[in-house]
């Protein structure tokens, strides 16, 4: 249970670490609301090498640090809902072990920008939003792999998170 913990601890800070990096970052294609996703490198590489639960609990600590910190409760409320999207997906695809890393990153961030459009949409009584949809799935496609192909390279180079927690 301490390893756990101490697992949770450290990932949820490189998490929030690197939220607030990609937060100094200005926007990289300018299309309000894609971001890089940095801080769900340490998510994908905990769901790949740990309890999905723990994954979960870092994903949630950094977006209720972050969001606190850099946002509002709008972006909180939205990003739960697309993390929660997201980690369905992956958990979901990452349980059938024949997915690669970089293919269910993006299946996670098409998932994540599916969630928060909807939420979107339904905050402003509007499908007119929904035509937003293919703007975001390119996107979560992009940083989906960006980030996929990150991981899978940590995955390959990292120890296991269990051997440098003791």
């Amino acid at each position: 249970m301490a390893k756990r913990t101490a697992l949770i601890g450290i990932f949820a800070g490189a998490a929030i670490i690197l939220g607030y990096v990609e937060s100094l970052l200005p926007v990289f294609i300018g299309i309000p609301g894609v971001k890089l996703g940095l801080a769900n490198l340490c998510v994908l590489y905990v769901l790949e090498t740990s309890h999905p639960l723990s994954a979960v609990l870092i994903n949630l600590i950094r977006i209720l640090v972050i969001g606190f910190l850099f946002g509002s409760l709008f972006s909180i409320a939205y990003s739960l809902t697309g993390a929660a999207v997201s980690m369905a997906v992956m958990i979901l695809l990452i349980r059938t072990r024949k997915v690669s890393v970089p293919a269910v990153s993006m299946a996670g961030g098409i998932a994540h920008n599916m969630g928060q459009l909807l939420v979107a949409a339904a905050i402003a009584e509007s499908t007119r939003l929904l035509f937003y949809g293919p703007v975001l799935i390119i996107a979560g496609i992009l940083t989906g792999l960006v980030n996929g192909l990150i991981t899978a390279e940590l995955l390959r180079r990292l120890p296991d998170p269990d051997r440098f927690i003791r």
